[in-house]
């Protein structure tokens, strides 16, 4: 017997929207929970049915809907919704690419499950008890499907914490040998997917790598919280004059230096520096011609916004100085707390602070996939400014 949520009156508006969350204040009663993860019904305060999906009572988001009918929740639903997912990439993923995003959670309509693509294996997070509760059936699905050579768990998100679940990482299916070849674009790169960020590569960039190296010929190239060099090898194989790789991790920057050998491009390199790139860029003598700037996230939550902004305001501002006049700086954010409308007020007062005369090219975020609902606008976690210095 499915759990039964009743909402408050007047709280049912969002879902008939169709957005995906329902937080704990606006359920008025629930019948019938045993565990976290169950399947729910959920109903308005008048007792209509507006949306099944997972509860767990223990999360802030207390439900999280999957369909909005009622249709049987089962394998079968989940290996439809997979197949949709999986045609579409089929049909939109660039050549000579074999690394994607196959489910974005909310954005495929499945709360919870991240499926990334390296190569000819899988990489799963269940950030969810609801999600976690169908992996048997998910990873047969997944087996079934696309008869990948590993499929390997990193659900060790913070997220899972405001589950009340333990981190998990480790193999589902078939053997990982570590580190794995993929190709992004025709680009080759080296990934350590137990030891990774995220799922162990930032897939989310690959497009807006591609317009960089696209501007990178003949510049000087400065990659900021260059992680493992993507843009740095894009940067190289538009044909950069040299290319500066910043990141206070060592093993980042070996990893770096390895992606740009077995793509021929270490002769570019002008240096790799393990340093704070706050203090690589206050310290500059020199000046680039193209500047990434792709940092963790300042902000998790709405509490970091005001510490995270601050932040955000100082990089930028002595990212701009370090540009030299008609130079160009790629500035991003992936805080979910930091929407796209906040981002560019920072990135304006940092271009005061830093008294430049500044053109904004273009607007960026995420590859085509990682969709996003239109009904969940908080899946749109990444935004980007291409901006350039004209004095």
């Amino acid at each position: 017997m499915a759990t039964k949520v009743y909402l408050k009156q007047g709280k049912e508006k969002p879902i008939l929207r169709g957005h995906p969350w329902i937080f704990s204040g606006a359920i008025q009663t629930i019948e019938d929970y045993q565990e976290p993860g169950d399947l729910c019904d959920i109903f308005s305060h008048d007792k209509s049915f507006l949306a099944r999906g997972y509860i767990n009572r223990k999360s802030q988001i207390t439900c999280r809907v999957l369909a909005h009918a009622e249709v049987p929740i089962d394998a079968d639903f989940f290996r439809k919704r997979i197949q949709q997912a999986l045609k579409y990439r089929q049909e939109t993923l660039p050549p000579k690419t074999d690394a994607y995003r196959l489910i974005n959670a909310e954005g495929d309509f499945l709360p919870g499950l991240i499926v990334d693509v390296y190569g000819m294996g899988l990489v799963c997070q269940f950030s969810t008890a609801g999600a976690g509760r169908w992996k048997t059936e998910i990873v047969s699905i997944l087996d079934d499907l696309l008869q990948p050579t590993f499929i390997f768990e990193r659900s060790d998100m913070a997220a899972r914490t405001e589950e009340g679940l333990k981190p998990v990482k480790g193999p589902l299916s078939g053997e990982l040998k570590s580190p794995v070849e993929i190709q992004e674009h025709g680009h080759r790169f080296q990934v350590k997917i137990p030891e990774g960020q995220k799922t162990g590569f930032f897939l989310d960039q690959r497009e807006n790598r591609q317009l960089f190296g696209s501007l990178a010929e003949g510049k000087r190239v400065c990659d900021c919280f260059c992680y493992t060099g993507g843009f740095s090898v894009y940067a190289g194989g538009g044909g950069a004059k040299s290319i500066v790789a910043v990141d206070s991790s060592k093993e980042a920057l070996e990893l770096t230096w390895k992606n740009l050998a077995v793509n021929k491009l270490n002769s570019i390199l002008s240096d790799l520096v393990c340093q704070d790139v706050f203090g690589y860029l206050r310290q500059l003598t020199d000046q680039f011609d193209l500047i990434a700037l792709d940092p963790p996230p300042f902000a998790r939550k709405k509490g970091d916004v005001l510490k995270a902004s601050r932040g955000y305001k100082d990089v930028n501002m002595w990212a701009l100085k370090n540009l030299a006049r008609g130079g160009m700086l790629f500035t991003f954010s992936c805080s979910r707390a930091i929407d796209v409308k906040l981002f560019r007020q920072i990135v304006f007062a940092a271009a005061v602070d830093a008294k430049r005369q500044v053109q904004i090219i273009d607007r960026l975020g995420l590859p085509l996939d990682h969709p996003v609902s239109l009904y969940h606008p908080e899946g749109e976690y990444l935004k980007g400014l291409v901006l350039r210095v004209v004095e």
